[in-house]
């Protein structure tokens, strides 16, 4: 259909790219997938390809970007987000936030088309307001080992509102707070595959720290549905999207002994530097500004979230996949 729209989706092979390729190939819109695979899997995607309105691009967004034709979103999802990829490959990480960004700003300039950029709660780092508003600053160590990540995404805020401001661009910021659902890696590092990934290995499950720490978990389907709400908005400040149900890691890591039927012992071990001790976020905006709020629960999404990882050969528990791009390559 010559009335597609057109969207371009960066780290679109990654977990929340590959949800939002699915989401807006649903409603009908040419989605132009874009990744280098070092963190994202073809194998999110490889669904798509024989789709007509679906094209993939194996390009690093840190260096120049071309797209034909006319383009009238951008989301910029390209970036490590879990601990274990950022501290591995810490300049990438950097040069994504900041080369990565500046691209995408240009060419939706070059294109008149709305961009939204995918910030994350991390910008408050360990916070000092609780539970944390968009009008809070943060309070984040930008030498410590998150400091690559944390500041990668705060410069890619200021650098998406100088855009706004300075060329009257149409720019989105959403602040994610901790997501989960299918096609998570279990070995990326964040806590909810980590204690998925240890039980259906039969290992114990670690806590870091003394297990008091908080964290808010917001199902899949429920984040990308807040994207798209304020994408279509008309707000451009940045906006938290997550859930506020907030538990403890020592609760949590109880529901997925309980959930999973497993008798791993838990074992501690020092908490990292910097690792915030609270995450909840206050989502009075999204309620008022985009009539959102979460639809599934811990127990329901964690259930589903469970099920995809029990799909999984034993090869995937135990290894990272290794993309192979030659497959999907059309000839």
């Amino acid at each position: 259909m010559e009335d597609r729209k057109r969207i371009l989706i960066t780290g679109a092979a990654g977990f929340l790219g590959s949800h939002l390729c699915d989401f807006f190939i649903k409603k009908d819109y040419h989605v132009i997938a874009m990744d280098n695979l070092i963190t994202g899997s073809l194998k999110n995607i490889e669904h798509l390809f024989p789709l007509e309105n679906f094209e993939f691009h194996h390009h690093d967004v840190s260096k120049f970007i071309h797209v034909s034709g006319e383009l009238d979103y951008i989301l910029h999802f390209a970036s490590p987000a879990s601990p274990i990829d950022y501290l591995k490959i810490p300049i990438q990480t950097l040069k994504v936030g900041s080369l990565g960004i500046h691209n995408c700003l240009g060419l939706a300039k070059e294109k008149n088309a709305r961009v939204l950029i995918a910030s994350t709660s991390e910008v408050y780092g360990d916070p000092e307001v609780h539970p944390q508003v968009e009008e809070y600053w943060g309070h984040v160590n930008p030498v410590g080992p998150r400091g690559v990540y944390d500041e990668a995404k705060r410069f890619q805020e200021a650098m998406t509102m100088a855009y706004h401001t300075f060329h009257g661009l149409e720019t989105r910021i959403i602040r994610i707070f901790n997501t989960y659902g299918p096609r998570m890696r279990l070995n990326d590092g964040r806590v909810l595959p980590a204690f998925i990934g240890q039980a259906l290995r039969g290992e114990d499950l670690t806590i870091f720290g003394d297990g008091s720490q908080t964290r808010s978990f917001c199902y899949v389907s429920d984040l990308i549905e807040g994207i798209y709400r304020l994408l279509l908005s008309d707000y451009h400040m940045p906006m938290n999207v997550g859930n506020p149900s907030e538990i403890s890691i020592k609760d949590f890591a109880d529901e997925i002994i309980e959930l999973t039927g497993t008798d791993q012992k838990v074992v501690y071990k020092d908490l990292p530097v910097n690792d915030p001790k609270q995450r909840r976020p206050d989502i009075t905006k999204a309620r008022e500004m985009l009539k959102w709020e979460p639809k599934i629960d811990r127990a329901e999404g964690l259930k589903l979230t469970y099920d995809y990882f029990k799909s999984l050969s034993q090869d995937d528990l135990l290894k990272t996949e290794h993309n192979n791009f030659e497959k999907y390559i059309k000839h």
